[in-house]
């Protein structure tokens, strides 16, 4: 009996991986059928790497806010093409250090984000409504400094920085094995990490997963990081923006889950009344999840500036509605206080296969939106019934 209730925790904990997974192959067997070529093809493992980095990267900053209490930033996409446009502009315009840019950006993002978290944490003025007119101020600023007009191209040294390939196969080696060392490590440091953590947990009195389905988790997982090594490596070998997400996301999923300020964020969700009678400034957490979103961005934006090689009006888009709709795909609640930046990041890929799979299969954009806002409600509904369910019980 024990077994079976830890085999359907464990599957309803990784409820959106299995979702993910059969999205996949229901694209592959769409893909095949209609003789449009196949999902699972190295390059086409590249372009969904490439093409949803951002917003994986934009997600785990989002989530930050969304776990304060279910808050969002609506102003991520302008602040994106705000940061592009002052980098663009200084790098193509003015022909400044490449180094000296990218601080500039980073520093540019992470004030605009402490200048929104302020007025929400100090003020008091709602979120929704800071990052709403920060949507359109810094959209309109953005586009006062490019003039309606598209910089390009940007300086190689920041084209190698954020959109090159390292351990790129070769004629003589069609096969990057470097790829294939730096996905070995990987692999080892996660199992490694992953049973300290557990037999740290459980000697300090914590409840932990059943060993069968500890292990069960990270079986799969060692396989999908292995299988995506393969792919890569056999097309143009280590994205360097897969190393950048990689990074972002091992260090806030360290934060969230194994430091005190990062509990803190999941108090305030949870109960900001009872966090604040238990000490927490709940200001100054409020302050950070917003700050740290503008750094986030920030990083955000240089990635898409290194894709499109260009620094655009149009920049970021409908960037937020992405970032937001990964969270909640991901298994954030609605309400805060639930959430984890691995969810996040899955939700993020589950959305680039959506869009990606629907590409090649030709449907038009319009149905893809209708189909991604099916996607989102129906994610959001099934956070509000659960809810529901455990306060009856």
């Amino acid at each position: 009996m024990g077994d079976k209730l830890d085999i359907k925790k464990a599957v309803k904990n990784n409820t959106m991986v299995f979702a993910l997974i059969g999205v996949m192959l229901l694209f592959q067997i769409l893909i095949t059928a209609t003789g449009h070529g196949s999902l699972f093809v190295p390059a086409n493992i590249t372009n969904l790497i490439n093409q949803n980095a951002w917003v994986a990267i934009l997600a785990t900053g989002m989530l930050m806010c969304i776990l304060t209490g279910g808050n969002v930033d609506l102003s991520v996409g302008s602040i994106l093409c705000f940061v592009g446009a002052v980098g663009g502009s200084l790098m193509v315009n003015h022909h400044w250090n490449v180094g000296l840019v990218i601080l500039i950006c980073i520093l540019v993002g992470t004030c605009v984000g402490a200048i929104q978290g302020a007025i929400i944490a100090y003020i008091h003025v709602p979120p929704f409504i800071t990052t709403l007119a920060g949507m359109l101020l810094w959209r309109g600023l953005a586009n006062v400094i490019l003039q309606g007009l598209t910089l390009s191209p940007m300086p190689a040294p920041f084209m190698k920085l954020f959109a090159s390939y390292l351990f790129a196969p070769t004629e003589e080696n069609p096969i990057s094995y470097g790829t294939l060392i730096v996905a070995a490590i990987c692999i080892a440091a996660f199992v490694l990490f992953s049973v300290f953590n557990r037999t740290s947990r459980k000697r300090q009195g914590y409840d932990v997963p059943a060993f069968s389905g500890f292990l069960a988790k990270l079986i799969i997982l060692s396989a999908v990081i292995a299988t995506i090594a393969v792919f890569i490596s056999l097309d143009k070998g280590l994205p360097v923006v897969l190393i950048l997400l990689a990074i972002i996301v091992g260090a806030y999923s360290y934060y969230t889950q194994h430091t005190v300020p990062g509990r803190y964020l999941y108090a305030i969700g949870g109960n900001a009344k009872a966090a604040k009678l238990s000490g927490v400034n709940t200001d100054n957490v409020m302050m950070f999840a917003y700050t740290n979103n503008g750094f986030i961005t920030a990083i955000a934006a240089m990635v898409v500036m290194a894709r499109f090689n260009s620094a655009s009006p149009t920049a970021g888009n409908s960037y937020e509605m992405d970032a937001i709709a990964s969270c909640f795909i991901g298994g954030a609640s609605a309400y805060g206080g639930t959430g984890k930046v691995s969810g996040a990041v899955i939700g993020a890929i589950f959305m680039g296969v959506l869009n990606n799979g629907m590409s090649i299969l030709g449907v038009d954009s319009n149905w893809q939106k209708a189909v991604k806002g099916i996607v989102l409600l129906l994610a959001v509904i099934f956070d509000v019934v659960s809810k529901k369910k455990k306060a009856s019980k």
